[in-house]
């Protein structure tokens, strides 16, 4: 064995396309992608609408599937997966953070945490500690009886991203994480981010148009025209 060997990504897009419609109307919102993960690197992902990265996050958590190229998740060929094993891998390794919360209006922050562990079966008690625990993790203790409507903008993304560990997930992937914060909060939100990535080894990939928000991770890849224009390091990132 060849010790000096580098280990394989987490994650690898190879040629990856995606198309929409047929004929004449076709749209090829991926024309090629190349992109490779190590786990618990922190990536950003950035570029003008219509770029091709909410598709090609949507391809890497299990949400969507290329119309060509590969898709290797931990060693497994995902895009060779049912719809039932790709529902599995999402709800067992990843974890999703959204712009707009998507937390339940009339539920409580407990209540919205547990969510995913409803989805798998857990019993009560179980759920309800694991919940607490991830609440707990991201400054909320003391809050679980308060619903969305109760709780400031920066704490109802507190409740999400708890939603999104309470699995305890390899990956998280967050699409514009700090997208209805203001700087103060967005800056409280990243650190998090940035604690959980760097704290718990959870990879993050990160799509965000705010400069200052891709600084908090380790690369930027930036997109155009549904190609990666570049990939870069980020000055300052290592932690």
């Amino acid at each position: 064995m060849n010790e000096s060997a580098q280990p394989e990504p987490l994650i690898r897009l190879a040629a990856i396309t995606k198309s929409y419609g047929q004929g004449a109307a076709a749209f090829q919102a991926l024309r090629g992608v190349d992109l490779e993960i190590a786990a618990g690197e922190f990536v950003a992902i950035m570029g003008p609408s219509g770029s091709g990265k909410s598709t090609v996050m949507n391809i890497l958590g299990c949400l969507d599937t290329p119309t060509a190229g590969s898709y290797r998740y931990d060693g497994v060929q995902v895009e060779k997966l049912s719809r039932n094993q790709r529902a599995l891998l999402r709800r067992n390794y990843l974890g999703f953070v959204f712009q707009g919360f998507n937390l339940l209006a009339r539920t409580t922050a407990l209540e919205n945490v547990e969510l995913p562990l409803l989805y798998r079966g857990e019993p009560a008690a179980a759920r309800h500690a694991a919940s607490r625990e991830a609440l707990r993790a991201v400054g909320l203790k003391g809050w679980e009886h308060h619903t969305p409507g109760e709780l400031s903008g920066g704490q109802q993304q507190r409740v999400a991203i708890a939603r999104a560990i309470v699995t305890h997930p390899t990956v998280l992937l967050a699409d514009e994480p700090t997208g209805n914060l203001d700087t103060r909060t967005s800056h409280e939100i990243m650190e998090l981010i940035t604690r959980l990535n760097r704290d718990r080894g959870i990879t993050v990939l990160m799509v965000t148009h705010e400069h200052d928000i891709a600084a908090c991770a380790q690369r930027t890849v930036h997109f155009k025209d549904g190609r990666v224009e570049r990939d870069t390091a980020n000055a300052g990132s290592a932690r």
